[in-house]
């Protein structure tokens, strides 16, 4: 539990903290540099427990897969999303990955779509519907088409990122791959960011360094060590829904840091998407078709 509580916060505080680097970072940049600090403790930590190897070739498609859908598609789509929508907006809409690899697994890898899981999904869409209130959203502010779409593209990236993980036959476990997955994953922002923006233009002061190194170690090497080991001790489903806690710590803290107001529409969206989660992972697990 304590992992997993390690978990909610890390993932939670980071957001505000990405919102605020972005201030002075392009979306690249901001990626770029977390994902080189969070490289270097990664293998720290592998290091540390006498973990660190070569990842066999029969992973190389999922460590593939992971870098680019989750941690270049799905980081740097964020990021960008992130500097033109509000944090907690954001979160949420990033959150809604699960209702996307739901009826993936049910197409993909024949994972029976069970009522129950069809009533999560359809109570998260509702809360989707809610948060895009036809009538409230600025349809002409090109910021917030373009911002909001991307944040949806990067949760279906990540739903992908997630469907391959559960189809993919393991050789060695996931977290043994992370430190490599996020070495890839410097190694394509960092020139990426080099040919887009430039050099960095950020003011180093100790403010931004330290807010840098926490998205960096806490907020995403910490984060990933300490989800492995909190699925490795706790029910998938305890793991699953401690997670769902984690908009809500970003929203809290972007209210009472950034100073950005928490709408009703934004309330009730957090309400029914992690909520429809909720009724989906609770339900009986059923063996998919692969296992019967």
């Amino acid at each position: 539990m304590l992992f997993l509580i390690t978990v909610v916060l890390a993932w939670g505080l980071v957001w505000p903290v990405n919102k605020v680097l972005l201030e002075s970072l392009s979306p690249l940049w901001l990626m770029a540099i977390r994902s080189a600090v969070a490289t270097a403790a990664l293998f720290a930590i592998a290091l540390a427990g006498g973990r660190l190897a070569r990842p066999p070739r029969a992973d190389l498609p999922v460590l593939l897969s992971i870098a680019l859908l989750h941690m270049v598609g799905f980081g740097v789509l964020g990021a960008w999303g992130l500097q033109l929508v509000p944090t907690g907006r954001s979160v949420v809409l990033a959150y809604t990955t699960p209702l996307w690899v739901m009826p993936g697994a049910a197409l993909f890898l024949g994972e029976p779509l069970t009522p129950r899981r069809l009533g999560g999904v359809t109570l998260g869409l509702l809360g989707l519907l809610v948060l895009f209130n036809p009538l409230a959203f600025d349809w002409t502010s090109r910021d917030a088409l373009l911002g909001n779409g991307a944040i949806l593209v990067a949760a279906l990236l990540w739903a992908a990122s997630i469907l391959h993980i559960r189809g993919h036959r393991w050789r060695s476990t996931p977290f043994d791959l992370v430190p490599w997955e996020m070495l890839l994953a410097t190694a394509i922002i960092a020139p990426l960011a080099v040919v887009a923006d430039g050099p960095p233009a950020a003011d180093w002061d100790g403010r931004r360094v330290a807010l840098m190194l926490y998205a960096g170690i806490p907020g995403t090497a910490l984060a990933y060590w300490a989800t492995a080991m909190a699925s490795r001790a706790l029910p998938a489903v305890t793991t699953s829904l401690g997670l769902l806690a984690t908009p809500v710590v970003s929203v809290v803290v972007a209210t009472l840091w950034l100073g950005e107001a928490l709408t009703p529409s934004l309330g009730a969206a957090i309400v029914l998407i992690l909520g429809g989660i909720a009724l989906a992972v609770t339900g009986r697990r059923v063996p998919d078709a692969r296992s019967r």
